[in-house]
């Protein structure tokens, strides 16, 4: 690789670990996390920080539309704009996710914040969530999910969809072109969730909370402007104008499933001269040490273990189920919960969903057996 494909990879290396830093800041601050604000609803009907993921979904919606029809950025070229919808993938995978993630007492991006906080219970998750999702990128699981899953799909594409945007979706039923739907549907959709975010009084007293989840959306479209405009340029080798530094060889946000295994497999195989250190493995790490920084100014770093044989048990049985549902719905509650979902892909919407239900389930169970123990 010359000078010009290495500055470029640099730069989305770089980007990607300054906007994972920023994020690991704020999300300890605010303790932002998707399974908790789920778990607020459920145990305690509080809707605190579903209404801060709520703003991050709408802000990062906001900016990366514009970022879109800007010109800036082509995000029918993103994996999860993919004109083929693996329906059966996406839900099951983010129901298997919405499980593990519970039984783990937070997703791919919480352990990744508690890791930076101190706990060594969070390392163990992420190292066994990291071999699963490996397992399922090229491995066993990946078998069974490359025959039993993917092929029960729909083929958009053969239906002339360049796209599986709701966008798209509304032009064919409408017969509006496609800037004009799109158009509409972000707006639509941006303002419906703020009105449903801002409507709570207590929210909107909430400064931390207003800002964390704007900071957040804002850095999930800069991800996309990241790897999707500084890094799309040619490849000296082939003369090819590719995505650089991005292990899906796409435009991609911030996403930690998939990029924990990758970061195994660079530690694993470091002489490889074929792998080198991408947009998501540097996000990965710069999460880790923004929350590490915040953590030591806010003096709450400390050290923690498994608190028991049964902890430990259900941090590894949720750390397996993360692994294979964040690959198989192709991304975790910040891969679609925040990315794909900022894109209005169909696709991510049943994945989230999927990982709704299995949170919430997995709290009900939970739930009635503690009440049982008592």
């Amino acid at each position: 690789m010359d000078n010009a494909g290495m500055n470029l990879s640099t730069m989305v290396v770089v980007g990607g670990f300054v906007l994972a830093f920023v994020f690991g800041l704020i999300a300890n601050k605010t303790n932002f996390c998707t399974m908790g604000a789920i778990s607020d609803v459920v145990n305690m009907g509080h809707w605190g920080r579903v209404r801060m993921w709520l703003l991050a979904i709408a802000v990062a919606m906001a900016g990366t539309g514009v970022l879109a029809l800007a010109g800036q950025i082509d995000l029918s070229k993103a994996g999860v704009q993919r004109p083929v919808l693996p329906w059966l993938s996406l839900a099951l995978g983010g129901l298997v996710f919405g499980l593990g993630m519970t039984l783990a007492g937070g997703c791919a991006n919480k352990n990744l914040v508690r890791l930076g906080g101190g706990s060594l219970r969070s390392l163990v998750v992420l190292v066994f969530m990291g071999i699963a999702s490996y397992m399922t990128l090229k491995g066993l699981f990946g078998q069974w999910r490359s025959t039993l899953l993917d092929p029960v799909n729909i083929d958009l594409g053969a239906a002339g969809w360049k796209d599986q945007s709701l966008g798209s979706l509304l032009a064919r039923l409408s017969g509006l072109d496609a800037r004009t739907a799109s158009i509409a549907v972000l707006v639509g959709v941006v303002v419906l969730l703020l009105v449903i975010v801002f409507k709570d009084r207590r929210f909107r007293g909430n400064r931390l909370q207003v800002l964390g989840g704007t900071v957040l959306g804002l850095l999930v479209a800069a991800g996309w402007y990241v790897t999707g405009h500084l890094g799309y340029g040619e490849n000296p080798e082939t003369l090819e104008t590719v995505f650089h530094a991005t292990n899906s060889r796409t435009l991609e946000s911030l996403s930690f499933v998939g990029p924990v295994a990758y970061g195994l497999e660079l530690l694993m195989l470091w002489t490889d001269k074929s792998l080198h250190v991408s947009f998501g493995i540097a996000s990965v790490i710069g999460v880790v040490l923004g929350s590490l920084v915040m953590a030591l100014l806010s003096r709450s770093f400390r050290w923690e273990g498994f608190a028991s044989l049964a902890d430990l048990r259900n941090q590894l049985i949720g750390a397996v189920l993360m692994g294979f549902g964040g690959v198989t719905a192709l991304g975790c509650t910040i891969g679609q919960g925040l990315s794909g979902i900022s894109t209005l892909a169909i696709g991510s919407f049943v994945a989230v969903a999927g990982i709704v239900v299995g949170s919430v389930a997995m709290l009900r169970v939970m739930l009635w057996q503690a009440e049982r123990e008592d």
